[in-house]
């Protein structure tokens, strides 16, 4: 008899370990399934954005549902999220804290940086379940993209740090729209004498030049609001309406006129290893717009902008990562997702630029 009961209450047990077990289990899959996840009305906004993605729907047929992104395999962290997540059933019923568009835009940027976190606690682990590095054939990729993913392992970034709006949109960092029009107010404090001048946007040289925003110029004489200044850099064989940052470096400094041209004092031609000829570039002329008496307060803004339309999506990347050459097309194909005005394009780029790893003394 003692064995039938014991074999009874075995049985009993299973049936409840597995009930409960395979209960508990039954649930957990239930509610990682997309059509559960889209189910709430404040779901319904990410759902949009994630229907417009790349994971949703593309070329190759592949999708990402829900949980591949935001539900890591291992168990212990798959357990983690799983709790976590109950705080969206509580908002979504008590506190209906993004039940409006309005809301949902407020906390955003909080949203994403709770999930950016835990992706990064992680090392990206739903991202690394379909893409890794040793499976990635470069050769496909755009020169950009081989770069940047070159950069990653070498600094051990993961997947997150640069893809952060690859399924919703990334929140918009606001640009302090008055931080441009103190440099003007800046300007007004430069000293007639100033040896070194630099303009803040796309200045005239007399009927000679445009001269670009953040340019070095060195004042030869003053009077009242103008200036007779100099700006110096190389111009290459072939391209002789513009002046370069450097020998090789092709970051335009100075657009010339017919006029211009006759009036540069050049230096003795140099063929560099590519058989472009080069030579030192100087052309002296008047100028009367606001120029500031340090390139400091451009590189401010500059970082700040940097803050705004790059750093939202990914890391920040060192501005010595690139040479002149390079951060030319990254910085205009980069900008071109954005909505950064092609004045702020121009003096970040030009920050990004005069900070490279090929600038001379750069530290």
């Amino acid at each position: 008899m003692k064995k039938r009961y014991i074999a009874l209450i075995a049985v009993i047990g299973i049936v409840i370990g597995w009930l409960t077990l395979g209960g508990t289990q039954a649930v957990l899959h239930a509610t990682s399934s997309t059509e559960f996840c889209v189910s709430c009305h404040t779901m319904q906004k990410p759902l949009a954005e994630y229907q417009g993605s790349v994971h949703f729907s593309n070329q190759k047929g592949i999708r990402a549902e829900c949980a591949d992104c935001h539900i890591p395999k291992d168990p212990i962290d798959y357990l983690i999220t799983k709790v976590r997540a109950s705080k969206d059933i509580y908002h979504e019923f008590v506190t209906g804290k993004i039940d409006t568009d309005a809301k949902y835009e407020d906390h955003r940027l909080a949203m994403a940086e709770t999930v950016w976190g835990q992706m990064r606690e992680n090392d990206s682990a739903t991202c690394r379940s379909c893409h890794d590095f040793d499976a990635m054939e470069t050769y496909d990729q755009s020169v950009s993209a081989q770069k940047m993913h070159l950069y990653a392992q070498e600094n051990n970034q993961t997947c997150i740090d640069c893809h952060k709006g690859v399924a919703h949109f990334a929140p918009q960092a606001t640009l302090d729209t008055s931080a441009f029009d103190h440099l003007f107010d800046m300007a007004k404090n430069t000293k007639p004498d100033a040896v070194k001048v630099y303009p803040i946007e796309a200045i005239k040289m007399a009927d000679l030049a445009t001269i670009n925003p953040t340019v070095e110029l060195t004042t030869v004489a003053h009077k009242d609001n103008q200036r007779t200044v100099m700006v110096s850099g190389y111009q290459m064989q072939g391209a002789e309406s513009v002046i370069y940052m450097g020998e090789g470096q092709r970051s335009i400094i100075a657009t010339l006129t017919d006029a211009g041209i006759k009036a540069l004092k050049l230096g003795d031609a140099k063929t560099d290893a590519y058989g472009n000829q080069w030579r030192s570039a100087e052309l002296t002329g008047l100028i009367e717009a606001p120029v500031l008496a340090s390139n400091q307060p451009l590189w401010d803004y500059a970082e700040e902008l940097d803050n705004v339309y790059c750093a939202t999506c990914h890391a920040k990347i060192p501005a010595n990562h690139f040479t002149v050459n390079s951060w030319g097309p990254v910085a205009k194909s980069m900008g071109a997702r954005t909505d950064i005005s092609e004045l702020n394009l121009e003096i970040l780029t030009k920050f990004f630029q005069n900070h490279a790893k090929d600038v001379a003394n750069h530290k």
